[in-house]
C-alpha cells in the first residue's frame, strides 16, 4: 500500500475570502501548509445563477490561486471544465473530502465562511474526516461576530443606529472626541434624499471598466458553454477580479462620485447605470478590499475638505452600520431565520417571470431588469423600492425571492443577501429589523426618478387599465395587512388615507391584484 502524502495544515479557502492577510494565513508554513480551493458545480447551480455572477467569482478566485502560487504556497486547485457532465452536482464539501482522502493533514484551517449552508457542510466533512478544525475571525469586518453576540444579547429589537453609534465610538470613525460625532449629527438622512429636476443628473464620472484577461477570458468561455441556460449576459464583464483593480475603483469612487452620493443616494434615473454609486460591494464581499480601508478612504476625503460630510457619513453608514448589522443579524439568527415567513406568503407565489428577463411594461422594472441583466448589478434603492417592493406587494414567498437575489446579483453572498431580502425588503422576519415594512405605491418611484413620465402606467391610479400595479398591490398590500398592520404607529397615515377609500374601489383593487398575481393580467 502506498502511503498517503503527509502535509501539516490544510488551509481552505473560499471564493469570498481573496485576502492574502487572512487570518487562516496566520502561522503559514510553505515546506508544511497547503491551499485548498475548488469551484464546485453544485454552489454554481443550487440557485439559477447569473452567468455574470459566475465569472465574478470563479475569475477573481483564478486570479488569487496564482497570486498565492506566484508567492510561493503550495495550492490545490478544483477547476470546473466547459462540459456540464463531469462534477455535476459535486458540492464543496465533496471536493473537500477528496482532498482530506488522497493526503493527510494534521488540521484543516479556514476563516469563518459567509453562509451558514456551506459552514455547515464543511464542518460535517471534517468531522467525518476526523481530522481536528481551526476555524478563525474574518478580519476583514469590523465587528467580530462575538462582539456582536454581545451587543445584541438580552436585546428584544436590534436598532440599527443604535449598533451603529457603538461602532463609531469604538472605531472613532467621524468623532470629534471619544463620545460626540463630528458634525453634532449622528446622521445626516435627512440631506441624503436629493431628486434630480428635471434636467436630470448630467454628466456623472462613470466607474471603471476593466477588459477581461486571458484568465477571465477563459472563465467566461467555460460559463457560456456550461451555464449557456442561466440568466443574464456576461458581454460587458468589466468587474475588478483582483486588489490591485479594486483598488483602483476604490480610487476612482471617492474623488469622482463620493461628493455627491449622500445628496442623491435614494435617487434613480432611466438609462443611467451607477449614477452616484460605488459599485464597490462586489469587491468588498470577495474580501479583495476590506470594510476598514473602505471607510477610511471615505473619511479621508471628508478631512481633507474634498467630500461634504452629508455624504461621507452616508456612506460610512452603509459599512460601518448596516454591512456590518446585517452580518450580525444573520449569525445571530440562523438557521430559523432562512425559514421566517411572517407575513404569511404562499409557497406557490413565484418572482414573476420579468424577474428573470426583464420582459415587462413597467419602465421602472424594465430599467432596473436592464442594468442587472446586463451587470448583475442594481443600486439599494433599485433593489429595495423597485425589485424588492413589488416582489413585497406582490406576494413572493420570502425564500424564493432571496433565492433569486442570491442568483442574480454578483455581490448576494448568504450572510449579506438574505437579512437584506428577507428582513429588511420583505419583512419576512416580522419586524427583528425593521418596525414597519418598505410598502409604497408608484408615486414613491414617480418622485424619486423620471420612469412613470414614459411609462404606459399612471402612479397615481390604482384601478383601470392604465392604473400602475405597484399602486393597486400596494392598496391591495395595505387590505390584506390591515389586521397585523393598522396599530402599527409608523403606518397610521397609509391606513388612514385607506380608510377613505369607498367599498366600490376596495373590490376593483382587490379583483385587479388577484389578476396580477394569477398572471391573468400581463404587466
Amino acid at each position: 500500500m502506498v502511503s498517503k502524502k503527509h502535509s501539516r495544515n490544510l488551509i481552505v479557502v473560499l471564493g469570498d475570502q481573496l485576502n492574502h492577510d487572512s487570518a487562516a494565513f496566520d502561522g503559514f508554513d510553505t515546506d508544511l501548509d497547503v491551499v485548498w480551493m475548488a469551484e464546485s458545480a453544485e454552489e454554481a447551480t443550487h440557485v439559477w445563477n447569473h452567468q455574470y455572477r459566475l465569472v465574478a467569482f470563479f475569475s477573481p478566485m483564478r486570479h488569487f490561486r496564482d497570486e498565492m502560487k506566484g508567492s510561493g504556497k503550495k495550492v490545490l486547485y478544483h477547476q470546473l471544465s466547459p462540459d456540464s457532465s463531469e462534477d455535476q452536482g459535486v458540492s464543496l464539501s465533496d471536493l473537500l473530502e477528496v482532498a482530506l482522502r488522497e493526503r493527510s493533514f494534521e488540521t484543516v484551517i479556514m476563516v469563518h465562511p459567509g453562509d451558514h449552508r456551506v459552514r455547515e457542510g464543511l464542518h460535517q466533512c471534517v468531522q467525518r474526516m476526523g481530522v481536528a478544525l481551526d476555524e478563525r475571525e474574518d478580519r476583514t469586518f469590523f465587528c467580530s461576530l462575538d462582539r456582536f453576540n454581545r451587543w445584541a444579547d438580552g436585546r428584544k429589537s436590534f436598532i440599527l443606529e443604535q449598533f451603529y453609534r457603538v461602532m463609531r465610538k469604538e472605531h472613532q470613525v467621524l468623532m470629534r472626541d471619544e463620545k460626540k460625532p463630528v458634525g453634532d449629527a449622528w446622521n445626516f438622512d435627512k440631506e441624503n434624499r436629493g431628486k434630480f429636476g428635471k434636467a436630470g443628473p448630467g454628466g456623472i464620472s462613470q466607474p471603471p471598466k476593466f477588459k477581461p484577461d486571458r484568465i477571465t477570458k477563459e472563465v467566461i468561455a467555460m460559463v457560456s458553454s456550461r451555464f449557456a441556460g442561466h440568466p443574464g449576459s456576461i458581454d460587458q464583464f468589466d468587474l475588478p477580479v483582483n486588489r490591485k483593480q479594486a483598488l483602483e475603483m476604490l480610487e476612482d469612487f471617492v474623488v469622482h462620485r463620493l461628493p455627491l452620493f449622500g445628496t442623491y443616494q435614494d435617487a434613480m434615473w432611466a438609462n443611467e447605470r451607477f449614477l452616484y454609486h460605488s459599485r464597490l460591494s462586489h469587491a468588498m464581499n470577495l474580501k479583495l478590499l476590506s470594510a476598514r480601508e473602505v471607510v477610511d478612504a471615505a473619511v479621508e476625503r471628508f478631512e481633507s475638505g474634498q467630500s461634504p460630510i452629508n455624504s461621507v457619513e452616508g456612506f460610512v453608514r452603509q459599512i460601518l452600520g448596516w454591512r456590518e448589522y446585517v452580518r450580525g443579524i444573520y449569525w445571530t439568527q440562523m438557521p430559523r431565520y432562512a425559514k421566517l415567513n411572517a407575513l404569511s406568503c404562499e409557497e406557490s407565489q413565484q418572482v414573476p417571470d420579468f424577474f428573470w428577463d426583464g420582459k415587462t411594461k413597467m419602465a421602472c422594472v424594465a430599467d432596473a431588469m436592464r442594468l442587472l441583466l446586463d451587470t448583475a448589478y442594481a443600486h439599494h434603492i433599485q433593489r429595495l423600492m423597485v425589485l424588492g417592493l413589488y416582489a413585497q406587494l406582490l406576494g413572493v414567498h420570502p425564500q424564493h425571492f432571496n433565492d433569486w437575489h442570491l442568483a442574480m446579483y454578483a455581490d448576494a453572498i448568504d450572510w449579506v443577501s438574505l437579512p437584506n431580502t428577507l428582513g429588511m425588503s420583505q419583512h419576512a422576519d416580522g419586524g427583528i429589523m425593521a418596525t414597519k415594512p418598505y410598502c409604497a405605491s408608484g408615486s414613491y418611484i414617480d418622485r424619486m426618478g423620471n420612469f412613470c413620465k414614459g411609462c404606459l402606467y399612471e402612479p397615481k391610479k390604482a384601478t383601470g387599465e392604465n392604473a400602475c400595479p405597484m399602486t393597486t398591490l400596494y392598496w391591495d398590500f395595505l387590505i390584506r395587512h390591515r389586521e397585523r398592520f393598522r396599530d402599527n404607529h409608523r403606518m397610521v397615515m397609509q391606513y388612514k388615507n385607506l380608510d377613505r377609500k369607498d367599498p366600490d374601489e376596495i373590490t376593483k383593487i382587490t379583483e385587479r391584484a388577484s389578476r396580477i398575481r394569477s398572471g391573468a393580467l400581463i404587466v
